[in-house]
């Protein structure tokens, strides 16, 4: 049985426009003139601006602070627009020191309008092999090379309130600069409040530049809390449950946390008291402890041994020891290999790697793998500790 299909005047259009279709495009390629193509198109130059494989960046600019804390200034080695990023970001970046190639991440604590114009700042406070590496041979003019913008740690109007309560400790400051500038600038607009813990004045970090910017915005507002001085103009104590209270000030507030573990070991019961939803709790990464041993779970008897790891990476095969008391992605890095890696807090999966033989411990708190990654044996050095010899395979960098 035939079925009839009844096509109305409209519908007859659209199939002869269909049916003509190849003549127009033959008309409009005759038309075009033989010019040659461009060497980029717009659109493919600015995912390469705003998603690079890697930056080159020059040191411009060294502001001393202290002996263990400075601020370097850079700009982009080409002189074209920096990738831009959500203030709150960091930039991950490689370093060769000796034998080993190892990656750091550091917050942003510049603008991001700051980018389009090919700069950026990051500030650096002694903490270890790294930081003791770029504060020591760091120099104007010196060439580094460091990722794109990474991170999830900024304000998002549909995710966040629109009042935000920032507790920082230390250089956990830098990230809060960056929203402050931002906002002030009209890149970001919500009201923000900090809370800085400091264990007295000489210790606070970016204090004219707080100043000025809560002058000249009121929606930015910096209060120092000393634990160690009494001072004018400052709280006194620590950042408890009563004080972040007194600044929440009634109203629905994001929490956004930056500082050393230790202030989150202590700001993380503090807020259990305020049982503010955790959906409205931000903590910047803090990367893997140095002590897996007092951290939950993890068993006593492995502390302070010695393993063996064989590591094959695209056709290569490694053989190296290994300490229970350091992640696996340490271990790589000092036996001279090159690892993949930016967080180095396993958040972003960008050292993935597939565990094929051997035990090892995660941290509940930083263990950031897919439930299907668990699953298939798939780990994160990073925050990864050997607790037995291991056998793994990592991609390439």
């Amino acid at each position: 049985m035939a079925v009839q299909v009844k096509v109305g005047p409209i519908g007859l259009l659209d199939m002869l426009k269909f049916k003509n279709q190849a003549k127009t495009r033959e008309q409009v390629i005759k038309k075009t003139p033989a010019a040659p193509l461009p060497k980029e198109y717009n659109t493919n130059r600015n995912a390469r601006l705003l998603h690079p494989e890697y930056q080159k960046l020059v040191v411009e600019d060294i502001l001393v602070h202290s002996q263990d804390v400075k601020t370097f200034v850079f700009h982009t080695k080409n002189g074209e627009p920096g990738a831009y990023f959500r203030a709150g970001q960091y930039l991950s970046f490689q370093l060769e020191i000796g034998e080993s190639k190892i990656t750091r991440p550091i917050s942003i604590c510049s603008s991001p309008a700051e980018a389009l114009k090919g700069k950026y700042a990051i500030t650096v406070k002694r903490a270890g092999f790294a930081s003791d590496h770029m504060l020591d041979h760091w120099e104007i003019g010196q060439q580094v090379t460091a990722s794109a913008p990474q991170g999830n740690f900024y304000y998002e109007r549909l995710r966040d309130s629109k009042k935000v309560i920032g507790l920082a400790g230390g250089s956990g400051i830098t990230p809060f600069l960056s929203m402050a500038l931002a906002i002030a600038g009209g890149e970001e607009d919500f009201e923000l409040t900090v809370l800085y813990g400091s264990r007295g004045k000489k210790d606070i970090l970016f204090l004219d530049e707080f100043t000025r910017l809560s002058k000249e915005c009121s929606q930015i507002k910096l209060v120092n809390v000393l634990s160690e001085e009494t001072a004018e103009d400052c709280e006194k104590g620590f950042l408890t449950a009563e004080l972040i209270k007194k600044y929440m000030g009634g109203q629905s507030c994001s929490i956004f946390m930056c500082g050393p573990q230790a202030m989150y070991n202590f700001v993380n019961g503090e807020l259990e008291k305020l049982e503010i939803p955790g959906k409205y709790i931000r903590r910047e990464l803090f990367g893997a402890s140095k002590q897996p041993w007092t951290l939950p779970g993890y068993p006593s008897e492995c502390r302070g041994k010695e393993v063996k790891v064989t590591l094959s990476q695209c056709g290569k095969k490694y053989e190296f020891a290994a300490s229970t008391d350091e992640t696996l992605l340490v271990a790589i890095e000092r036996a001279g290999i090159t690892a993949p890696s930016r967080c180095r807090s396993g958040e972003c999966g960008w050292c993935r790697s597939k565990l094929l033989q051997g035990e090892v411990f995660i941290p509940q708190d930083t263990d950031g793998r897919r439930k299907a990654d668990k699953e298939y044996g798939y780990i994160h050095p990073c925050v990864s500790y050997p607790l037995t010899d291991i056998v793994m395979d990592i991609p390439n960098a």
